[in-house]
């Protein structure tokens, strides 16, 4: 391992901003992320696979009404979204350093109210779809942690993860209502749901001419 991610490990390992394993409160936090974390009963929005966190931060920016806390097993990427939320005295910014398969121990039922899925591997193989963070599986998990009123919201430039998402839903695989989704979001009525952040591979995607694609919907 470099000595730069042996660097961010050890700063990892003393910031407040970042929950993960070998901390105290790692594995303690379901349902108290408000009370005991950010002190607050503000709304609590959770991004899955956050990487650097430029959308969490990105958000957290301009939400300071709002928690927010990425989630990525990535600590040298999760590092660098802790450093920027210090620099710039976000309070309302958390990271957890975790797999996404067990985010189940470390969120309460209805504890989230937002919760995002940006730019996730597609897994394109078909014996990895289990692994597919728009699965049956972990949409089961993810309508447990999320409030009866609360949002789910799904970006990818990735088409067929996005339609077998989309299947998913239309086939009853997934229940849920107020389903809204488009395969272009630049150029949709749902631009204002952009909130002008782009994650690293957003960018990257959107450079090269694919459309970004969009859905949000409510667990019925």
């Amino acid at each position: 391992m470099g000595r730069k991610k042996l660097e961010r490990f050890a700063d990892n390992a003393v910031r407040f901003n970042i929950v993960e394993n070998g901390k105290e409160k790692f594995g303690k936090m379901a349902g108290k992320w408000r009370s005991e974390h950010f002190q607050n009963e503000h709304d609590l929005v959770v991004e899955l696979g956050c990487g650097r966190g430029e959308y969490t931060t990105g958000l957290g920016e301009k939400f300071p009404d709002k928690n927010f806390v990425g989630v990525d097993i990535k600590g040298s990427r999760i590092w660098v979204g802790s450093s920027y939320a210090i620099a710039h005295n976000l309070d309302n910014i958390a990271f957890l350093r975790t797999q996404i398969e067990q985010i189940d121990a470390h969120f309460g039922e209805d504890e989230v109210s937002e919760l995002w899925i940006t730019f996730p591997d597609p897994r394109p193989k078909d014996k990895d779809e289990k692994r597919r963070l728009t699965a049956p599986r972990f949409m089961e998990m993810y309508k447990k942690l999320i409030a009866k009123d609360g949002w789910l919201k799904f970006k990818t430039d990735n088409t067929p993860l996005f339609d077998y998402t989309l299947e998913l839903i239309e086939t009853g695989q997934i229940k849920v209502k107020n389903l809204s989704h488009t395969h272009n979001l630049y150029e949709s009525e749902f631009m204002d749901e952009h909130f002008g952040v782009k994650t690293k591979y957003e960018q990257l995607f959107y450079d090269k001419g694919e459309d970004i694609k969009y859905l949000k919907f409510q667990f019925a």
